[in-house]
């Protein structure tokens, strides 16, 4: 059964490690690397000096922290607030309700963003004409850019985002909260007390790995909802990598900027699970 996990993981990220060497060559397809000129960290330092690469490292950076401080805690809310409800059936169908964005495409929940907020069709400007508001093209204001973003996230994540911290607090000790009840202990306090620090280790180990993606935005969504009005808080690594890369066929540079990109998220994870070991006695290894 793990055998075609072992060979997609071969084939799908070992092999294309032995492609990173792209990153110190001025490659040429068609010439391959015996034909293309070896360049060394030319390409790192060009990044680096960018006038861009201030701000499209911030874009990257600012709209993960956001994503950390709002998507990260909306399935943990999300769980706590299932668990309490004890009538079985209610609760499938809010657990149904809450997974169902999960599984619609990028492409779709785009679209259903772009409809939604559409300054002449679009239901949100609807109500603000009603109102008697002046209207607004949101996908027009570099400002509504990352709201949008993180909005979306939490509404197409937060249901199967939960799941994990469910699992976790259905292995809490049951006696646990029939002793707090017998105790006094309120619903909230039940919570704060025995739930949340029943799944901290859960919490710990899943935002180690968040951290790990603090230079990585998901590229999709972000390029979707791109246009040349909002693309000041837009363009992140990956979308720039896309455009040097793919469109402008700098195969090198654009290596050279996602190898950065891993590195520094190796880094980051493994300072995040430092900390974490140190603080809290919780880490990956």
């Amino acid at each position: 059964m793990i055998f075609p996990v072992v060979v997609y993981f071969i084939i799908f990220r070992y092999w294309p490690m032995w492609w990173l060497r792209v990153a110190f060559y001025d490659f040429e397809i068609l010439r391959g690397f015996e034909g293309s000129e070896f360049v060394g960290l030319e390409y790192f330092i060009t990044f680096l000096r960018n006038p861009r690469f201030l701000e499209i490292l911030w874009n990257t950076v600012y709209l993960n922290i956001l994503s950390l401080a709002f998507a990260f805690a909306a399935p943990i809310i999300l769980a706590l607030l299932l668990n309490e409800i004890f009538n079985s059936k209610l609760k499938r169908v809010v657990q149904t309700i809450s997974y169902l964005p999960f599984f619609l495409s990028t492409v779709v929940v785009v679209t259903m963003i772009e409809t939604f907020l559409s300054p002449s069709i679009g239901t949100l400007n609807n109500i603000l004409g009603n109102l008697g508001l002046e209207e607004i093209y949101f996908l027009g204001r570099a400002e509504f850019f990352r709201p949008i973003m993180i909005i979306s996230d939490i509404w197409q994540g937060v249901g199967w985002g939960s799941i994990i911290y469910l699992s976790a607090i259905s292995g809490i000790d049951t006696e646990l909260y029939e002793s707090a009840v017998i105790d006094g202990a309120k619903r909230y306090q039940q919570i704060l007390f025995i739930s949340i620090p029943g799944i901290i280790t859960t919490i710990m180990i899943v935002l180690i790995l968040q951290m790990g993606q603090l230079l990585s935005v998901g590229f999709e969504k972000v390029f979707l909802l791109q246009n040349p009005m909002n693309i000041g808080v837009s363009e992140v690594l990956a979308t720039y990598v896309f455009r040097r890369g793919i469109v402008g066929f700098d195969f090198g540079f654009a290596t050279a900027v996602g190898l950065f990109n891993g590195v520094a998220s190796l880094i980051l994870i493994l300072l995040a699970n430092r900390l974490s070991k140190k603080y809290s006695e919780v880490s990956l290894l």
